[in-house]
This record gives structure tokens, sequence and C-alpha cells, in this order.
């Protein structure tokens, strides 16, 4: 296949390119590649050649951006090719970064953190809407706004949820959890039980019920009514005949109140009031 592309240097747009004149895509969503599937791509390439040129569009200084086909052009630099068949295409800024995001969702190499990643810069390097890059990506406007909520995670929560092999529905099951204190302990717990999706979100739903209030024990703080209790008391022995006497002193540090109750009456039957034996 090299040998067909380098006799005819050039078959309608594509273009048999050398790889020192191809410069990376500077809005490629993809963060991080699996260096085991790049090797195994380019033993493949090795054998049977590449059967899909890479994409790229010209520069004004006359070198190539890359458009799509970014694990194609490391394997091929993993072979030490000199060039490599692309596809050269005009279109602009916004177009080059849009179609990078698109081939990755296609062969699903992002994960669900790096595609609301690229949502975001997509929105915010165009001034785009939800609904205008929901468009251009052929997807819902719901879909989009989805995606830009796991961006609430913060970066090294991002990590832990990758490492821990949770899904982009798990994410969403704890984006409820995330201003609750529990969060952290929420996400150990899922990792380390290894819940599905199922019963990570019947986790959340009971970590999110209200705890039933403790009964509490209301003091009153106003000493008026204790008082008027201890009156109310008093005043009810002497009308059962019991002649309790008070005495209250105060100073600067206590009030003392003082019930004296004579022992002859405290054991006699009390004579109710309106009652007659």
């Amino acid at each position: 296949m090299r040998q067909l592309f380098s006799k005819y240097e050039a078959i309608g747009k594509v273009l048999l390119l050398p790889l020192h004149v191809i410069d990376p895509n500077p809005m490629q969503p993809r963060k991080t590649f699996d260096e085991e599937y790049i090797e195994e791509l380019s033993r493949s390439i090795d054998e049977n050649g590449l059967l899909q040129p890479i994409t790229v569009r010209k520069k004004k200084d006359g070198r190539f951006e890359l458009v799509a086909g970014e694990c194609r052009l490391r394997a091929t630099k993993m072979l030490e090719w000199q060039d490599i068949p692309a596809i050269v295409s005009e279109m602009d800024d916004q177009k080059s970064a849009v179609l990078a995001v698109i081939e990755n969702l296609q062969r699903k190499n992002l994960s669900y953190f790096e595609e609301a990643q690229a949502y975001a810069t997509l929105m915010e390097r165009w001034n785009l809407t939800q609904q205008q890059l929901a468009e251009q990506l052929g997807k819902s406007q719901s879909a989009v706004a989805n995606k830009l909520r796991l961006l609430r995670f913060p970066p090294d929560i991002r990590d832990v949820f990758l490492k821990g092999n949770l899904t982009e529905r798990h994410a969403r099951a704890l984006l409820k959890l995330l201003d609750q204190p529990c969060f952290i302990n929420a996400v150990k717990y899922v990792i380390g039980n290894r819940l599905n999706v199922s019963q990570t979100e019947e986790y959340v739903e009971k970590r999110l019920e209200p705890t039933p209030a403790k009964s509490r024990l209301w003091v009153v703080k106003d000493l008026r009514i204790f008082i008027n209790t201890v009156e109310k008391a008093v005043s009810t022995m002497k009308e059962a005949g019991i002649p309790a006497v008070t005495d209250r002193t105060e100073d600067q540090n206590f009030i003392e109140y003082r019930v004296k109750i004579p022992k002859e009456a405290a054991y006699k039957s009390p004579v109710l009031p309106g009652y007659k034996k």
C-alpha cells in the first residue's frame, strides 16, 4: 500500500505526507492514550497496511494539522514510517475541533469526563450554546447538559472514578451526594463494594433520606417559671391542710428557696379541698 501512495503522490485529496510536516491537533479532546492499544494497532498496520488515511488540514505556514487519526499517526511513528496517507480537508478551527471530538466519540475513545471537558472547551472557545453544540455533534441538548454536569466533580475525584472503574451512570448517581458531608465515604463504599449502577442509585437514595429528628429535652431558662411552679406546689399543699412554710433569700451569686414541712403533717392523710370526711 505504501508503494501505491509513493507512486502517486496525490489521489484526489489524499496525499502521501511526511510525518514531520504534521502537527498535532491542539484541540484534541483525548488526554490519555492506551499504549497497549497503539502497539496492537501498529502490528495490524504493519501486517495489513493502513486501511483508512488520517485527516489533516493545511496551515498557513505550509505545514499540516491533524484533524482525525491520532492513534493511527502514533502507530505509524512507532513503525518508523517516514510518510503517511492523509486526506486533506479545508476547514476552520471550529470545524476541526468539532470533528476531533466526533471522531473520538464514534470510536468510543474518550472517557466520559474527557467528553464533558471537550464539550465545555468547544462552547467556551466559540461561544456556543448547549443547543448549538448539540446540533453540531448530532446529539440532544439534554444529553449535552447531562454530560456537562459531570464537570462539577473536582479533577482528583474524576481520577478516582476512572481508576475505580465507575461508569458514567455511577457518576450521575453519586453527583446527588457531591455537596453532602458523606460524599467521600459514599464513593469509597461504592468502589470498595463494587456496587453496580442500580445498587449505587439505591444506596444514594437511602443516604439522601432525612434522618429522624432526635427527641430533645427542652430546658426552660426563665427561672420565674420554676419559682412559680414551686409557689404553686406550696399553695396546693396549704389548701390540702399541710402547713408548709417557704423562705426565699437572694444574694449576688444565688437564689435560695427553702420549703419546710412539719413531719407530723407530712405523714398525715391530707384533706383535699372540697372533700369532707
